[in-house]
């Protein structure tokens, strides 16, 4: 089968369209790969600047949607079946992949494989990190930084469905435009966000804030914070990992709070199926809608990366494996 490898640790540029062998199904879901989402850590990873460093060569790509080849007794999903998947062991960026049964997911009526395609971990993601992690509860307010990417439309969306209020940031009006798409009550640029936070909320503040850029962005967003307001730490697209006095978090009582969905489903995976059965309620009520950036072809690998490095990506960005599709 195709697939694109990463060769050299010289980031994009250091995929290659190959042939390799078809993976194995064993106790996995064996897909037949349609659409790959592309996302962040993909990113990293090329420049082997990822927490996770395998060895190259190897198939970058966590995300995928296609159709069900094979799948073991028992699973959700079975031969024929329209799915998502997340696979922790990469390969996605390849005409077939290899997921756990518990992250296949049928896919919802309606929704194309390049939506699908960026669902399982930036949904995921946001759930985990605005209930498990934020503790959210309706009538709270919401700051979504980075609202117009693919985990700033999903934490937007999934803090709707909970019954917040939701204020979004985004760099440029382009992204602005996308951030209302998605569903937030309003938008602020990022260059005068904290003046938007102070006049929405009469000075007061906002109860979460769900930061996936770090650097400045924090460090602005801890003095957003209403009391006891809870800073969720998403990730560090800025390439600046920020720092905090701690005695700041001690006189205005407020949290820093992690959030790192992939590292704890290894530590407790049932927490899978609790985000999943929300989702799908959610997506059968129309609120979640996940927002398509640009779509590459398979070949164009490369470019789909450096869109998002170049942090032009609205959306999210997707490789189209295979044209037309089942």
């Amino acid at each position: 089968m195709r697939a694109l490898q990463l060769q050299r640790l010289t980031g994009p540029e250091g995929l290659a369209m190959v042939e390799v062998p078809e993976p194995e199904a064993g106790d996995g879901v064996l897909i037949d790969v349609v659409a790959a989402g592309v996302s962040f850590p993909d990113l990293l990873l090329t420049h082997g600047q990822y927490q996770m460093k395998p060895e190259v060569p190897f198939v970058p790509g966590v995300e995928v949607a296609g159709v069900v080849r094979a799948a073991p007794a028992g699973a959700r999903v079975k031969a024929g079946d329209r799915v998502m998947g997340f696979s922790f062991t990469l390969g996605g960026f390849a005409e077939a992949c290899v997921v756990a049964p518990e992250l296949a997911f049928p896919i919802p009526a309606g929704w194309s494989f390049e939506q699908a395609a960026g669902v399982v971990m930036n949904y995921h993601t946001a759930h985990f990190a605005l209930h498990r992690r934020g503790q959210l509860r309706a009538g709270e307010t919401v700051l979504v930084h980075g609202a117009a990417g693919g985990v700033g439309t999903a934490a937007v969306q999934v803090a709707k469905g909970a019954g917040a209020r939701v204020l979004a940031v985004a760099g440029d009006e382009r992204k602005a435009e996308v951030a209302k798409r998605a569903g937030a009550d309003a938008v602020f640029l990022l260059k005068d966000f904290q003046a938007g936070v102070r006049e929405a909320t009469d000075g007061r503040g906002v109860d979460v804030v769900v930061d996936p850029v770090g650097g400045d962005v924090f460090d602005k967003s801890l003095k957003a914070l209403a009391p006891e307001g809870r800073l969720l730490v998403v990730g560090f697209a800025s390439g600046q990992i920020p720092s905090v006095a701690v005695n700041r978090l001690l006189l205005r009582n407020v949290s820093v709070v992690g959030v790192a969905w992939g590292a704890f489903l290894m530590q407790a995976p049932e927490v899978t199926d609790t985000i999943a059965k929300d989702l799908e309620a959610l997506a059968a009520k129309g609120v979640i809608q996940p927002l398509v950036g640009r779509v590459f072809p398979f070949e164009d690998g490369a470019r789909a990366l450096r869109e998002l490095e170049s942090r032009q990506a609205v959306g999210k960005v997707v490789l189209r494996v295979k044209a037309g599709g089942p």
